[in-house]
């Protein structure tokens, strides 16, 4: 008997029950949505410190060839050279001077690594405050999305005279809101991932990022 009732006779779904089940999806949403995006974040992670592994091997390659770390610079450096007003001739030094990328160029095989996925851009340099316009991201701007420990070639250092290579960072995010916070301020809740000298990579928050940059290097 069913079955002949008119359509019109069939029970549909009320205003509240449709209600409840809009409620229902958004709620899911709101929990899911988070955990996608940290698994995405995670993933680009996880390509940055590829792209910084790669680097890392051809900076190995560069140090073989000429012992010594390469004679290059980051964003800051070429943009911002006010950062080395203290060091002997900076300003010819850093005019003179190409970037990283560029220097590191036959060791590569391709540009791609140099940008990390998660690079947004940027407006300070968070190791020496100064203002930087790196928009719309760093790499797209400058052909980088990384920071270079440039002392090692103000230095001419090379890694056996590095008494702690596990502990010497040499390239690392150039922002780490890019992984954590994206608030400006004294740090918290901001992460990097870290190229150290023995070429391990590490994701490390902003107070290892500080210690790391603060280590001195031999004079």
């Amino acid at each position: 008997m069913k079955r002949n009732e008119p359509r019109s006779m069939r029970r549909a779904f009320t205003l509240i029950e449709i209600l409840v089940v809009l409620a229902i999806i958004g709620i899911l949403a709101a929990i899911l949505f988070p955990v996608f995006g940290t698994v995405r974040e995670k993933g680009r992670s996880a390509v940055c410190q590829s792209n910084l592994k790669q680097i890392g091997s051809a900076i190995t390659m560069y140090t073989q060839d000429w012992d010594h770390y390469p004679r290059a610079l980051d964003a800051a450096d070429k943009y911002a050279p006010q950062i080395w007003a203290g060091w002997p001739d900076s300003a010819e030094i850093m005019a003179q001077t190409p970037l990283l990328p560029v220097v590191l160029d036959p060791y590569m095989k391709g540009n791609a690594v140099w940008g990390c996925p998660s690079d947004s851009g940027y407006d300070y340099d968070d190791i020496a405050n100064v203002s930087i316009d790196a928009r719309p991201t760093a790499y797209q701007k400058f052909g980088i999305s990384y920071s270079y420990r440039t002392e090692l070639m103000l230095r001419t250092l090379s890694d056996d005279r590095l008494p702690e290579p596990a502990e010497t960072n040499v390239l690392n995010d150039a922002n780490g809101g890019w992984h954590g916070s994206r608030t400006f301020g004294f740090g918290e809740g901001r992460r990097y991932n870290m190229l150290f000298a023995d070429n391990h990579v590490k994701s490390v928050d902003y107070d290892h990022f500080r210690q790391a940059w603060a280590k001195p290097l031999p004079q």
